[in-house]
């Protein structure tokens, strides 16, 4: 597969990470960044129906870099596993914090993980403290207002055994009235996105469950279909915890012989990773073999993007190499940054820095301080430009601060 090969038609694959969000969110922010983009750096781009079939999606025309192309990107749905999820009560939340808790702590990966980045790791145990805060004010106006009844009912001329015990029962309707109003704030907060985010993972012990593993199945078989059709790259990106999903689905593709030798050019982008956090587990043998195996296949060229800005991201953490698994003869993944303090303006980074989710997407949007340059991390050059994956990134250094350093206990392979 030749690296250098121009792109006019390109078929684009994007797995989202654990995101309950239909996904025409994703088709606008594309609209709405890609014009933005397209605007700062004087190329052209346009949205449309998509012209193949299968799953959600759109077309896209572009001119760049003087060439014409055309690229149908498909949205790899798992929203509806994650609405099922997330379907939890407040006290099954709670059940789920607990369990977390202990399959991170007692299996040694959460202390491994905090040897990495402490963002996400502030990430990991924000969703911890802020449901344990909401509980202790939850129980603290039970109390008070508990307390208040009681007195009252006394005071009215109750007896005080009976008192007590109206007490005690506004008391827990109180507790109970406080957190579920912090529930259905959670928008705000996300405190119950990401405790369900991660205990997922956790649920399993760094296994998938049967129901994803089938989607991860019937994925691989619409990109295999593509595979084999008049393509000149099939691009697939991993986003966010798609990112795993991404590397085991073209893991099972090449050992399944299933990428063809002549057919369109295989890419993988790998954006704002969170590998370690289910790779560090115990029963992640499946992605820790298919990080193995993808990271010396010659069958594609995987780029793994990340930035230290993104606190919510393993940041420049070789995910092959951290998770202990890096082979004889490691070819993958080359570790860049797309340095949102270099390729923001100081305007646009001020307002964006301490809003850490927003900043979590900031790969699939546009930047306002890019040089302008061919092999500048710009997504939509990437997923509409006449270059592949590999001519556009493949030959720059990988980032000088990333982390290789392997730190998992656990390294069994499936």
């Amino acid at each position: 597969m030749g690296s250098s090969r121009q792109v006019a038609r390109r078929r684009v694959f994007y797995i989202p990470g654990y995101d309950p969000i239909h996904p025409r969110r994703y088709r606008e922010l594309y609209r709405r960044e890609g014009a933005e983009q397209a605007r700062l750096c004087g190329y052209a781009l346009a949205l449309g129906p998509k012209a193949a079939g299968g799953t959600y999606g759109w077309h896209v025309t572009a001119q760049i870099e003087g060439a014409g192309t055309e690229a149908d990107i498909d949205v790899l749905v798992w929203s509806d596993i994650v609405r099922g999820s997330m379907g939890q009560s407040v006290g099954a939340t709670y059940g789920q914090l607990l369990r977390t808790s202990w399959a991170y702590i007692t299996s040694g990966a959460l202390l491994r993980l905090m040897r990495l980045r402490k963002g996400p790791m502030i990430a990991a145990l924000y969703p911890v403290g802020m449901l344990l805060l909401q509980l202790v004010l939850a129980l603290l106006a039970g109390w008070g207002g508990g307390a208040l009844a009681a007195w009252g009912l006394e005071a009215a001329g109750l007896p005080g055994w009976l008192a007590a015990l109206a007490g005690w029962a506004a008391a827990a309707g109180i507790a109970a009235l406080v957190l579920i109003r912090f529930r259905r704030a959670d928008p705000r907060f996300y405190a119950y996105y990401l405790m369900h985010d991660f205990a997922y993972a956790a649920r399993w012990n760094g296994a998938n469950p049967p129901e994803l593993e089938a989607r991860m199945a019937a994925f691989g078989n619409t990109i295999a279909a593509a595979l084999t059709e008049d393509w000149d790259e099939v691009l697939v990106i991993g986003h966010s915890s798609g990112a795993h999903l991404a590397i085991s689905i073209l893991a099972d593709l090449i050992r399944a012989g299933r990428v063809p030798a002549e057919g369109p050019e295989l890419s993988l982008l790998t954006l704002g990773q969170v590998v370690p956090m289910v790779s560090f587990l115990p029963r992640a043998t499946r992605l820790r073999r298919d990080l193995r195996d993808l990271s010396r296949r010659e069958e594609l060229t995987w780029v793994d993007v990340t930035a230290p800005g993104d606190g919510c991201a393993f940041a420049l953490c070789d995910p092959v190499a951290v998770s202990g698994v890096a082979p004889p003869g490691k070819r993958w993944p080359l570790v860049l940054t797309a340095a949102f303090t270099r390729t923001l303006s100081p305007a646009r980074w001020k307002a964006l820095r301490w809003r850490f989710f927003r900043l979590h997407f900031q790969y699939l949007c546009a930047f306002d301080a890019l040089p302008g340059a061919a092999d500048d991390y710009d997504y939509f050059r990437i997923t509409a430009g006449p270059r592949t994956l590999a001519a556009r990134l493949g030959h720059r250094p990988p980032a000088r601060s990333r982390i290789e350093t392997p730190v998992n206990r656990h390294t069994e392979c499936g």
